[in-house]
């Protein structure tokens, strides 16, 4: 997989935000407007989405890739709340996932397999500590069940089963089928990405 440009897009992408009715799509999205900015929270971190640009609160600069997730939740706003989408799902299902998978599950659920593999207890305290919620949906078939809010209409379910004398750890991030009507692939796929990578430095 090629690195993405990400400030190259970001400046693309930025240049639309202008366009956007903020008080519109602030309910579709679960935003909230301080002044002419929206208020939009990434796994809990509040960021101000402006006509000029993304910030954080103190309106500075962010990762590349972060300022493109954030224009994409806008820019990709539907125009009313989609029906369904609640059916959970990995991220090859989704569709034209193919060329992404493979990138997605080495950074993702292979890279936090790996970390905490045998050490259920530091994954369960640094998912704590994102303030993931512990046994979001209480499945007997796992060990531990966490959900996080990657964005307001963007939940992300992390399920672990540790390592034992027969199997390795295993690790599956899944998505609400809905959050493709919220993202692009490229974003969904950075919001996987940034969890594991929040994971393992916390």
């Amino acid at each position: 997989m090629l690195k993405p440009d990400f400030e190259t897009t970001y400046s693309a992408l930025r240049k639309q935000l202008s366009g956007i009715d903020y008080p519109a799509v602030k309910m579709l999205l679960g935003a909230k407007i301080l002044g002419n900015d929206l208020l939009i929270p990434f796994f809990g971190i509040p960021h101000r989405v402006s006509r000029s640009g993304v910030t954080d609160m103190a309106g500075g600069e962010i990762n590349p890739a972060l300022e493109v997730v954030l224009c994409q939740y806008v820019l990709s706003c539907p125009r009313e709340t989609p029906s369904g989408g609640e059916e959970l799902v990995t991220f090859r299902e989704f569709g034209a996932s193919g060329p992404l998978t493979g990138y997605f599950v080495e950074n993702t659920q292979k890279l936090i397999a790996g970390a905490f593999g045998g050490n259920i207890s530091a994954l369960e305290a640094r998912c704590k500590k994102l303030k993931g919620i512990l046994h979001a949906d209480d499945d007997a078939s796992y060990d531990l069940c966490v959900k996080f809010s990657a964005l307001p209409k963007i939940p992300v379910f992390l399920r672990f089963n540790d390592r034992d004398p027969e199997f390795p750890a295993q690790c599956a991030i899944l998505f609400k089928r809905s959050a493709e009507q919220f993202l692009d692939l490229q974003s969904i796929c950075i919001s996987g990405t940034f969890l594991a990578g929040s994971l393992i430095a916390t």
